[in-house]
């Protein structure tokens, strides 16, 4: 498993941090771990797939 900041997540689906931060308060984009600030980590598979079912229902 290879987390992701919100920066990374970011630059890999095309958003701005801001909309992954509310991804993830949504509960659509579930983070796995927190770093030391207390930012949220992604497991980049669950990113993967993220981005692929976004795609197939119209776009991010």
């Amino acid at each position: 498993m290879s987390l992701m900041t919100v920066k990374e997540v970011a630059a890999y689906l095309g958003v701005q941090d801001v909309r992954v931060e509310r991804l993830e308060r949504e509960s659509l984009l579930v983070s796995k771990d927190k770093d030391t600030d207390g930012n949220p980590l992604f497991d980049s598979s669950d990113v993967e797939r993220y981005k692929q079912l976004a795609e197939r229902l119209g776009g991010i």
